[in-house]
């Protein structure tokens, strides 16, 4: 019996060994790194004008991501409009399709301006509660 409680105990020190580092992951990884996770973790738990700026942070950089993604397509679609192809015609909105990437290029822009409102919000946020 001793040795099942022994081998219980160790099991429970290794499992907090093993979680307790993942409970603080997003106060530690830098925003850049965050992932889904990592981000609610910080959203719930913000508090203190740092944490909201790391939020700001974190949004800011997905938002110049979005943007670079929506130049691209921005630049895919006019190349599929200098130079046309069947897709246009028979499969309308296709990968291969002008229509396709431009559609993909405003909607990355759009969520580009979402992030960048919800970055300026926590940075709103930050200096509210430096005050």
């Amino acid at each position: 019996m001793a040795l099942l409680d022994r081998r219980g105990l160790l099991g429970w020190l290794l499992a907090v060994v093993l979680i307790l580092p993942a409970w603080g992951a997003a106060q530690t990884k830098p925003p850049a790194d965050w992932t889904a996770r990592d981000l609610k973790e910080a959203l719930s738990n913000a508090k203190t004008p740092q944490d909201h700026q790391r939020i700001a942070q974190y949004y800011t950089l997905h938002a110049e991501r979005l943007a670079a993604d929506a130049k691209d397509h921005a630049e895919l679609a006019e190349t599929y409009r200098r130079s046309p192809n069947l897709h246009e015609q028979k499969h309308p909105m296709s990968p291969q399709t002008a229509g396709h990437c431009q559609w993909l290029a405003d909607r990355y822009t759009e969520m580009a301006q979402k992030e960048r409102e919800l970055a300026k919000m926590h940075e709103d946020a930050a200096k509210a509660l430096s005050q």
